[in-house]
Formats: structure tokens, sequence, C-alpha cells
């Protein structure tokens, strides 16, 4: 929210300490920006980065206690914005660490399981991972086959998860699984006896970040595992809901890099001896960026503050996933064309960011399914059965 990429000011809603968390992620961004493409290439996530943002108050940054960094929404949408900046994997961690894994343990663990995983959690010391998603079971987690059955005084995991962020270098696992007495959620090492996660490769998106299938069999775990609190799927539901919630925030930085790095190259590339910033088609696509990521901007930063004041509903949250990732992806394909030839270079970032963009706007509910969220809303009637 600045500069050409700041069409209303909105830069004047924001807080000082809200800024200077933008900076400070901001900064942080910066100093590793030059490794990125490198990632990207080899597929390979930085975990050695996790202290650090660890010390930024990044990882579980809206929650209280234990350790966490209590800030705002607000300040939470804009590092990921920061981080997305850089490069989707990077703010996908920090969603699967913050919004997911330790969301579920700080809303539904017991309170031996948040003194002892989250402030190593907060601290970037212990990485953890949420397993909700199975192969047959996306859009439709009600249908999951994962099941936890009771043997003695323990329960007994059997079942498979895919498409599992950070499952192969976490410590932890929140696990969603049947039970007999409906869905519930389990707190496992990985390191249990049956337990496997693997890195799911080659990938064309999210490559500098990690992704994996966990397999598990005869996990046995003592009741202290289970998370006390939470029963059915309105659990897990409630951890996307944080998880979507950063990322209408987070896709605007992918949009911003992508519209900066185009308008950038635009001032300085001479075709017909003048920049092609100044021919009148390019000047159409960098309005367009500019008001979509404007729009943006405005949709996330109402969402903040109604989440700040506790009206944030599901509704809301989706208007914001299914539009500003939408937007994100079109603005950064119109980058790539600007740059010609070279937006197929690892030199420039837009293509990247469209590439990764395809796996942020599947996960975390698609397109037709906070279609259908918002359809219902309007209508109320229900339209997934």
């Amino acid at each position: 929210m600045t500069g050409p990429a700041d069409l209303l000011d909105l830069d004047d809603q924001l807080t000082d300490a809200e800024r200077a968390t933008r900076e400070a992620i901001r900064a942080f961004v910066d100093d590793i920006r030059p490794s990125i493409p490198e990632w990207y290439e080899k597929a390979h996530f930085p975990a050695e980065i996790m202290p650090e943002l660890g010390r930024l108050g990044a990882l579980g940054m809206i929650y209280d206690g234990y350790g966490c960094p209590g800030r705002g929404a607000v300040e939470y949408g804009l590092a990921a914005m920061e981080l997305e900046a850089g490069d989707s994997g990077l703010r996908t961690a920090v969603s699967v660490q913050g919004s997911l894994a330790m969301s579920a343990i700080h809303k539904f663990g017991s309170e031996e399981q948040k003194s002892e995983l989250l402030p190593r959690m907060a601290a970037g010391e212990l990485i953890g991972c949420f397993g909700l998603t199975e192969p047959n079971a996306g859009s439709d987690p009600g249908s999951m086959t994962t099941f936890a059955r009771r043997d003695g005084d323990d329960w007994v995991l059997n079942g498979s998860k895919r498409w599992i962020g950070l499952a192969s270098i976490a410590g932890v696992a929140v696990i969603w699984a049947q039970t007999d007495d409906g869905v519930r959620g389990f707190v496992v090492p990985t390191d249990s006896v049956g337990f496997t996660a693997t890195p799911i490769e080659p990938k064309m998106s999210m490559r500098a970040s990690v992704q994996c299938e966990i397999r598990m069999s005869e996990v046995r775990l003592p009741e202290s595992a289970m998370l006390p609190e939470a029963r059915g799927l309105r659990g897990p539901f409630s951890c996307l809901n944080e998880a979507r919630y950063g990322i209408a925030w987070g896709v605007l930085g992918a949009a911003r890099d992508s519209y900066l790095t185009a308008l950038t190259y635009a001032q300085g590339r001479m075709q017909f001896n003048r920049p092609i910033a100044s021919f009148q088609l390019t000047q159409a696509k960098l309005a367009d960026m500019a008001v979509k990521i404007t729009h943006g901007q405005l949709v996330a930063l109402r969402l903040g503050r109604l989440k700040e004041d506790g009206r944030l509903q599901s509704h809301h949250i989706s208007v914001g996933k299914l539009s500003n990732t939408r937007d994100a992806i079109d603005v950064a394909r119109q980058a790539r064309t600007i740059l010609g030839g070279n937006g197929v270079s690892a030199e420039y970032s837009p293509l990247r960011h469209a590439n990764n963009l395809e796996s942020v706007r599947t996960y975390e509910g698609t397109d037709e399914v906070h279609t259908l969220v918002l359809g219902r809303h309007i209508t109320g009637l229900e339209a997934f059965r």
C-alpha cells in the first residue's frame, strides 16, 4: 500500500504499528529475495528461515499468550502481503504454521498441548502441519476416510492425507480423522511409528514450498493427543477461515510485485526510440493492474477491520479469497505480457507468481466452492448437494 500500487492513499488508513510490521517483513523479504528464483528452480523451501520469522513475530501472529505475538488482524494481513510479494511459498509456510496448525492447537487444544507446543512453534523452533485434505476428499472433507479407532486407552490412526504443507519438515502434525464419535483432531508427533510424509514432486507451481502426502499405518497415540475442544468439521473449517483470510491479503503481494516489476521494466525498455511505458496499450494494462490491486486492498482492509471487531463471517472471507486471488492471477499474467519474451526468464517474477497463484486459487477452497458459499448467502439455498 504505497506508491504507484496505492491509488487511493490507503496507507493513511494504517496505524504506525501496522506500518512498522509491514516494513519489518518487507525488509526481511528484500534480504532473501535474491535467493528466491534459485529456491523455486531447485524446488527447495529454506526451513532455516522459520526462526527468523518467529523473531519477527510472523508465526501465530494474531494469537495471545503461550509465546504468541498477539498482533492485530491487519498487521497479519500486511505481513502476509509482504511475504507473498517474495513468493507464495513464504506466505504459505507462515499460513500453515500459524493459521492452521497453531490455530487448531490454540483454539481447541488442552492446556498441556498449548503450553508445550505453541511457544516453540511461535519461535519457529518447532514446525507444524495440518492434515485435512485427502487424495479423494478435497472440497468435500466430510468424505475423509482417515479413521481413528479406540484401542484401550489409546487411539490408533490409519489413512492418508495429500497436499499437506510442511509435512516432511514438521515435528508435529494436526491430523483430522473420522471416529465413532464424528470428526476429531489429533496432535501427532511426526516421528511416530507408522507416520510417513513424502514430498510431492515434480510440481509446476509452489516449487519453493513443501507439499506432501502423509500415510498413517497403525499410528498409536495416547488419549492426550486428541484436541479436546474440536468436534466435527467446524473445528478444521474455523482454521481454514484463518488461512483464507491471510490469502485475501497475501495474493495482493504477488500481484503488486508483478505489477511493479512490469512498471519498472516498461519505463526502461526502449522500442521505436521511446520507453514502452509511453504507449497507450501499455498504460492501459498498467492502469488496469493498479485498479485491481487497489480494489483488492480495499477488500482486504475491510476484512481486517471486521476481524478485529469480531464481526468477520465466512461469506466475507469468501469474497476476499475468490475476488483477490482471481484478480491477482490476472495481474501477474498481464504483467508478463509487458515483459515480452523476457517474461519467461526466471530473472523476472510475474510468471513465477502466476504459476504459484494457480495453487493458491485451488487450495483453501476453489473458485467454485467460494462462489457457491456466496450463492448460498445471497439466496439462502444450498447448492453443494
